[in-house]
C-alpha cells in the first residue's frame, strides 16, 4: 500500500470536512496516514518536508490555491505525486485538471487516477501552478483575502475589483527569451500555467500545463470605460481581441517596475517588488488527475 500523508489547512472545508477525508481513506485502505494539520497555508511546506523526510509516496492537499501552491512549491522535483482535495474558495488549479470539490471522489482521483507530469511556474525562487499577477489582480486579491473572501466567497473578487480600477499604472520593461517585448505603462501583468484563472474565465485561450512554456499577459486599460471593455471581451474568451491586453508566450520572462508594486501567486499576495524574474519549470510536478483529463 502506497504511503499517503495528508497537509491540510485546518480552516477550510467542504462537505462532511476532515473527519469525512479520515473515513473515505479508511475506505479505500488508508487507515493510517501521516496526517498534518496547519493553521495557514504559509505553514504547509515545514509540513511538506516532513512528510517527505519520512516517506511519503503521495501527498494530498487539502485546502485552496495557496495551500496547494505552498505544497507544490516544495514538491516539484520530489517526484511524489501530489493529490489534490480542493476545499478553498476558487480552487482554479483544480478545476484545470478536472478535479472536483467533493471528497470521495477527489480521493479517488488521488489514489487511482493517473499521474500526470506538468510544469511549474518560478517567480523569485516561488513555484506556482496556476499564475503570477502584478498589480490589479494582486490588489484584488489581497483586498478579497481580507476576510471577506471567507465571508461571501466568490463574489468578493468582483468587488474588490471594481474598487482597484481606479489605481495608477505603473511603468513595466518586459522581456521575453532574452528580447524586449513590452516596454509601456501598464495596469496589470498576468504570467499563466493553465487558461481559466478567474471563476471559470478562460484568461490563455491555448494555454497547457504541461507544454513548456507560460502564458504571458499585460492588460493596458485605465478607468471604468476601458476596464469594462477588456473584462468583456475576456469574460467571452477573446482577451486577446482587445486593444488594451498584449500577449505571448515564453520560457523565461524578466520584468523590470518603474516602482515597487504588489504581486500574487496562485491567489496568495506577496510582498511588493520592483524586478520579477521568471521562468518555466518543464514537467517538474506529478499531479494526479481524473482518467480523462
Amino acid at each position: 500500500m502506497t504511503r499517503v500523508a495528508v497537509v491540510a489547512h485546518a480552516g477550510k472545508t467542504i462537505g462532511g470536512g476532515l473527519v469525512e477525508l479520515r473515513r473515505v481513506l479508511e475506505e479505500h485502505g488508508v487507515a493510517e496516514p501521516l496526517w498534518y494539520e496547519v493553521p495557514k497555508s504559509r505553514k504547509a511546506p515545514k509540513q511538506v518536508k516532513k512528510a517527505l523526510d519520512e516517506g511519503a509516496e503521495l501527498v494530498i492537499a487539502w485546502g485552496g490555491d495557496g495551500t496547494v501552491q505552498r505544497c507544490l512549491d516544495v514538491m516539484a522535483g520530489s517526484g511524489t505525486p501530489l493529490g489534490i482535495v480542493p476545499a478553498g474558495t476558487a480552487n482554479l488549479f483544480a478545476t484545470n485538471l478536472g478535479i472536483p470539490s467533493d471528497i470521495e471522489q477527489a480521493v479517488e482521483i488521488a489514489l487511482g487516477g493517473v499521474k500526470r507530469t506538468l510544469d511549474v511556474g518560478n517567480l523569485n525562487g516561488q513555484r506556482f501552478g496556476v499564475m503570477a499577477g502584478v498589480g490589479f489582480d494582486a490588489a484584488m486579491i489581497r483586498d478579497a483575502d481580507a476576510g471577506l473572501k471567507d465571508t461571501i466567497g466568490r463574489i468578493a473578487y468582483v468587488w474588490t475589483g471594481a474598487k482597484n480600477i481606479k489605481n495608477e499604472p505603473f511603468g513595466a520593461k518586459i522581456r521575453v527569451d532574452g528580447t524586449t517585448w513590452f516596454d509601456d505603462t501598464a495596469s496589470c501583468i498576468l504570467v499563466g500555467n493553465v487558461g481559466n484563472l478567474f471563476g471559470g474565465i478562460e484568461a490563455f485561450t491555448d494555454a497547457k500545463p504541461d507544454d513548456g512554456r507560460l502564458e504571458v499577459g499585460v492588460v493596458t486599460a485605465e478607468g471604468i470605460v476601458q476596464w469594462a471593455r477588456t473584462l468583456a471581451r475576456t469574460a467571452v474568451g477573446r482577451s486577446e481581441k482587445s486593444p488594451f491586453v498584449q500577449a505571448t508566450r515564453a520560457k523565461e520572462i524578466h520584468v523590470k517596475l518603474d516602482r515597487k508594486v504588489l504581486y500574487e501567486l496562485d491567489g496568495g499576495d506577496r510582498e511588493k517588488a520592483k524586478k520579477l524574474e521568471i521562468a518555466v519549470e518543464a514537467g517538474a510536478l506529478e499531479v494526479c488527475v481524473p482518467a480523462a483529463a
